[in-house]
């Protein structure tokens, strides 16, 4: 694979996972209203321990929260520059070892491009512990396997 196909490729991943990461925004923002309209709906408090009240109003603070976090995610993915083409495991590089292809960025889990399978895994998972800073042909061991890096970039 040679350079302009190497960053196409991370070019449309970043892309795959902006999409996913906005799905998953707008899901979060929707669940938002809806626990907000639910606790409208129900009126006032009907006394200091209404507990529906309460229970949508704390779902609503958890959905928001979740949200932030899912928008700090996007603003890091926006940030990657796909190119030039990293030479180590680190934050937006894609990974390729004999088990599995991976994309440095945020946990977005399984990440489909051309029918093939990469799984888009944040800096603070064990998998990127073992294979940080590591390059290409270099081989790490994680759960008891070895893996091989083909292809860094």
């Amino acid at each position: 694979m040679d350079k302009e196909e190497k960053i196409l490729m991370k070019t449309q991943i970043i892309e795959v996972c902006k999409e996913k990461q906005i799905k998953t925004i707008e899901n979060l923002n929707r669940e938002m209203e809806d626990c907000q309209q639910m606790a409208n709906d129900y009126g006032p408090p009907k006394d200091r321990y209404d507990a529906f009240r309460s229970q949508m109003l704390r779902k609503r603070d958890f959905f928001a929260q979740q949200m932030q976090k899912a928008n700090q995610e996007l603003i890091m993915l926006n940030a990657i520059n796909p190119s030039p083409l990293k030479k180590k495991v680190e934050f937006g590089a894609i990974v390729i070892t004999d088990k599995q292809k991976y994309f440095i960025a945020v946990s977005l889990g399984k990440i489909m491009l051309d029918n093939e399978e990469f799984l888009s895994v944040s800096p603070a998972v064990p998998i990127f512990k073992a294979l940080s800073g590591l390059e290409q042909g270099d081989t790490a061991k994680f759960n008891d396997k070895m893996l091989q890096i083909i292809d860094v970039f």
